[in-house]
């Protein structure tokens, strides 16, 4: 009878360990000062930013939002990723910079848990 806690303990932790998530990052695209960013800038912060942080690969895709009552277009780059402190830096880091070089006010993190399936 004692083991049972101890046993559901490691297998809590064990899975925790091998847990996946889905970070989402919502990236306005409206300078504050006027304008917005271009492709050739957005291709740039991926290239230099983005893909070294994250070289096993990510998503990226263009939607339509709104800030503050008004419509804006937006970059989302989505990580599906072991639950690691390290990759959770890495995804902070990468949200700070891309306010940092594009004058935002913010930028959007959604962390979910999720579930990879791989072929076996």
């Amino acid at each position: 009878m004692r083991r049972a806690p101890l046993l559901a303990a490691l297998l809590f932790v064990a899975c925790a360990t091998n847990s996946v998530v889905s970070d989402r990052l919502f990236c306005g695209l409206s300078i504050p000062a006027g304008g917005e960013i271009s492709q050739p800038e957005l291709d740039a912060f991926i290239d230099e930013v983005v893909s070294p942080r994250f070289p096993q690969g990510f998503t990226v895709w263009r939607a339509k939002g709104q800030w503050k009552g008004g419509n804006e277009d937006v970059m989302i780059l989505e990580f599906v990723r072991a639950n690691d402190p390290k990759l959770d830096l890495a995804v902070e880091q990468i949200a700070a910079e891309y306010r940092k070089r594009f004058h935002q006010e913010a930028v959007l993190r959604v962390t979910v848990p999720a579930h990879m399936e791989l072929e076996q």
